[in-house]
């Protein structure tokens, strides 16, 4: 039951909820500090693998038009403390917080976890054809990944945000 895990304890990844929101089409936003100390925060598609979040960037990729590395690249393998969410649209809200460091490895080619992704946000056929037009000799991807250390739930029936700015069962 989500509510004896508490706040904090990965197996909430393992509840209902965690399992609906880590197969969502709404992208995850991820946090992290930017070089001058400042936080940043940013969507991203992102694929489950069951122990961790991938979030594919491009560092190259001339079939789409992408000739630099996005500056998290950079960022992250400086500083790779992140935070993610995953929510949906509707009332009352669902959230899904992960907490951890990400690892950034360097790809030829394109990442599996970007044509995993591109086909549950896009559709079979509509990501197949992205991951495809994606997959060119000079293609390098980085693949960010982020094992989550810390998760919590917020459903704002049973679970609520706490007015420390943490999260609290109710």
């Amino acid at each position: 039951m989500t509510d004896a895990l508490p706040q904090g304890d990965p197996r909430l990844l393992e509840t209902a909820q965690a399992r609906r929101l880590l197969r969502s089409t709404i992208p995850a936003r991820l946090a992290f500090t930017w070089t001058d100390g400042t936080p940043r925060v940013i969507p991203t598609w992102f694929h489950w693998t069951g122990t961790e979040i991938v979030m594919p960037t491009f560092i190259t990729g001339p079939a789409v038009g992408i000739r630099r590395p996005a500056r998290r690249v950079a960022v992250l393998r400086e500083r790779p403390a992140a935070a993610l969410t995953i929510d949906t649209e509707g009332e009352p809200p669902e959230v899904l917080l992960i907490r951890g460091r990400a690892t950034v490895t360097d790809v030829d080619g394109v990442v599996p976890e970007y044509a995993l992704a591109a086909r549950r946000y896009l559709g079979e056929e509509a990501g197949a054809a992205l991951a495809s037009t994606a997959d060119h000799p000079e293609t390098r991807m980085a693949r960010i990944a982020v094992r989550p250390a810390w998760v919590g739930l917020i459903d704002f029936r049973t679970r609520l945000p706490d007015v420390q700015g943490g999260v609290v069962a109710g």
